[in-house]
């Protein structure tokens, strides 16, 4: 068997509305520009050496119909006025031969950074566990990003949020890091 190991990920987000919430999914998945790929939801790990692409860049690798991996965070609504979130965290560790973390999470009545500053602090949080030093974490108000004594490269986050506009129209929120294999 082929090793699945992926090469390269890169981050994308979309919302979509429609009269189901299956409609509203696939609307999302549009919106972030992978609808047409067949999409399996895999759990947490950013592998060693990945390399972080722009979503344009890793469309460009792909063929509609291809399976790929992703870490999806998904939330849908259709009650009015209702605000609903989701984000991915990840964390690269200084060290790229040793793994990272990918977060998701979702969320009611968050907005867009409050979303996707905690599934940044959660994936930086699985990694500082992973090294016995989850109480050495510490945010960097200068970098905007967690540090752990020069052990983790880099957090970041993408997160999408809106607001149920329409009285009976679903509306799904998605965000996700998609997994390459070369």
């Amino acid at each position: 068997m082929q090793n699945l190991l992926p090469s390269k990920v890169f981050f994308t987000r979309g919302i979509g509305r429609g009269r189901t919430e299956l409609q509203s999914f696939e609307n999302a998945l549009r919106s972030a520009g992978i609808a047409q790929f067949n999409i399996v939801s895999v759990s947490s790990i950013l592998p060693p050496r990945a390399e972080i692409i722009s979503k344009d860049d890793g469309l460009k690798l792909l063929n509609p119909g291809q399976i790929l991996f992703t870490v999806l965070a998904r939330n849908s609504s259709n009650e009015l006025n209702r605000m609903i979130s989701s984000a991915i965290g990840y964390a690269v560790p200084s060290d790229r031969d040793h793994w990272g973390y990918l977060s998701e999470h979702h969320a009611y009545g968050e907005t867009e950074n409050e979303a996707g500053y905690f599934a940044e602090e959660l994936a930086a949080r699985m990694l500082a566990s992973t090294m016995g030093l989850e109480e050495e974490l510490k945010w960097d108000d200068t970098r905007k990003e967690y540090v752990l004594e020069n052990k983790i490269l880099t957090t970041r986050n993408i997160a999408s949020t809106t607001v149920v506009l329409k009285k009976d129209e679903w509306t799904t929120v998605v965000a996700a890091a998609v997994l390459i294999i070369m």
